[in-house]
């Protein structure tokens, strides 16, 4: 597919994760001193944001110095992204341990997370703020460097210990390591990855709703690939399970990072032999084709039901796509 890495955190910025500097703490010091390095910090996954002018959306990552109080005392648990086209350090660090006013848990815990966090030692206009909310405002080089650094970080909280035998695990290599200081074991970042599917037959697609989904909301399948299973394997089972639709020729379009909370989205299409829809309801909520006009409508915003996929998301990438006839 030649548009394949336009998908969001498709890459594209220039990042150079200078993996050589991983391992020579010396050149690691005097990349995080450097008067040009920069600091992302997150919050509870949420990436330092920066407020339009128009106080709307955040438009972009808010990036810090290595010598801000929030940054400086965590040089020890800071991970190093990577360097950007002009050269300039990047690391990542976790704050996650401070505690806003008046926080609103319910708030975080639902499906569109739309609040802010704004910390009193940082400017009014810099605020935590949900990468999937802002993921389409953000420049190649900083999509890819907020879901590193998400993604990243959520890997450490999950894999603090040894999986060989249980011990408290250290972070090394600059935060692309984890090493069992009891049995030796190395341990590296896990991505998992997953299969969606856009089903087509004749000129319509295969669309597919989960429970808890906002009113409306129906995305192309997806599902985790299995161990000793092949894209097409996962692809054709996925589809199987969950709408009863069996599938014939398998194809790949495009892959997305995607670190909610550490995935890796691989893009497929997919030939239905047929059209009859058998739902698993312990799978998903609802099945249904529709047709590219239909799909037309959706994308309008006039569809009387039906919302359109999340845009930044790669099931709206490859609708779009269809839609426009430049899948190939």
């Amino acid at each position: 597919m030649k548009r394949a890495e336009q998908v969001t955190f498709g890459g594209g910025g220039g990042l150079d994760r200078a993996a050589h500097l991983r391992t020579d703490p010396a050149a690691l010091d005097a990349a995080w001193n450097s008067p040009q390095s920069q600091v992302l910090l997150m919050w509870r996954g949420k990436p330092l944001t920066r407020r339009a002018e128009d106080a709307g959306l955040p438009c972009g990552l808010a990036w810090t110095a290595a010598h801000h109080p929030l940054a400086a005392g965590r040089r020890d648990t800071s991970l190093f992204l990577g360097l950007t086209p002009d050269g300039t350090p990047c690391f990542t660090c976790d704050i996650s341990g401070w505690k806003p006013d008046g926080l609103d848990q319910d708030a975080l815990n639902s499906f569109a997370d739309a609040s802010e966090q704004q910390h009193p030692d940082l400017p009014d206009t810099h605020v935590f703020a949900e990468l999937r909310r802002v993921m389409t405002r953000l420049t190649p080089l900083e999509a890819e460097l907020a879901s590193t650094a998400k993604a990243m970080l959520a890997w450490h909280r999950s894999h603090r210990f040894c999986a060989c035998c249980g011990a408290p695990s250290d972070v090394a290599q600059a935060g692309w390591q984890r090493v069992c200081p009891a049995c030796k074991a190395p341990h590296f970042p896990r991505t998992d990855p997953v299969v969606i599917m856009l089903i087509t037959h004749g000129d319509s697609v295969l669309m597919g709703r989960s429970p808890g989904w906002p009113e409306g909301m129906y995305s192309l399948l997806a599902g985790f690939v299995e161990p000793g299973e092949t894209l097409e394997a996962a692809v054709r089972r996925e589809v199987l399970e969950e709408t009863g639709v069996r599938v014939g020729r398998v194809s790949y379009l495009s892959s997305q990072p995607w670190a909610f909370p550490m995935s890796l989205m691989f893009g497929c299409a997919g030939e239905a032999l047929s059209r009859e829809i058998t739902i698993d309801p312990s799978e998903i909520e609802d099945a249904l084709w529709v047709s590219r006009q239909e799909m037309m409508t959706v994308f309008a915003g006039d569809h009387p039901v039906l919302k359109p996929a999340r845009e930044g998301a790669i099931a709206h990438f490859l609708l779009k796509n269809w839609l426009a006839d430049t899948l190939d």
